[in-house]
């Protein structure tokens, strides 16, 4: 007897994040936003085929003057079946969020050494969703300190681990 439907591709989407940024900076404030991609582009980011390491954001004034926040440096590589018809991997892409918001950001980031980066791409009932942050860059000695505690963290779970 046939147990249920199995389906080719997993029921779990993929969360790409970008371990990188939470190394060279201290993220402070986060926004979850919406983001304007193409078909080809949604079917590429169902595969995991994102990166978001060179990844950043710029808040600017559209011809209207509303401040837009655009997406840039981020590779979404390219989706074999769409062909000729694909897109483009690497270009400008436009963040939905409310101008309040957007707003906010804009201000946070003014500050001399922060930017606005990307942290995670994933779904939310269907849709794309990237999770960024202004982030404040670390220095050399920032770095060290934070794989110092990781290192002693991950000792400790070790040795707790092996003790019960």
């Amino acid at each position: 007897m046939a147990k249920g439907k199995s389906n080719k591709k997993s029921d779990a989407m993929p969360v790409i994040e970008n371990r990188k940024a939470r190394h060279q900076y201290s993220i402070g404030e986060t926004l979850e936003v919406g983001i304007v991609l193409h078909g080809s582009e949604v079917k590429a980011i169902r595969d995991g085929l994102v990166s978001l390491g060179e990844g950043f954001v710029r808040a600017e004034a559209d011809r209207h003057g509303a401040p837009v926040l655009q997406l840039y440096g981020v590779n979404i590589g390219a989706f074999g079946p769409a062909g000729s018809m694909g897109h483009k991997p690497v270009r400008a892409r436009k963040l939905l969020a409310h101008k309040r918001e957007i707003a906010k950001l804009a201000k946070g980031a003014d500050a001399k050494g922060t930017t606005i980066v990307p942290l995670k791409m994933y779904f939310k009932g269907g849709l794309v969703k990237l999770l960024i942050g202004v982030g404040v860059g670390k220095g050399r000695s920032d770095k060290r300190e934070d794989l110092k505690k990781r290192d002693a963290q991950r000792d400790i779970d070790r040795a707790m681990s092996r003790r019960g």
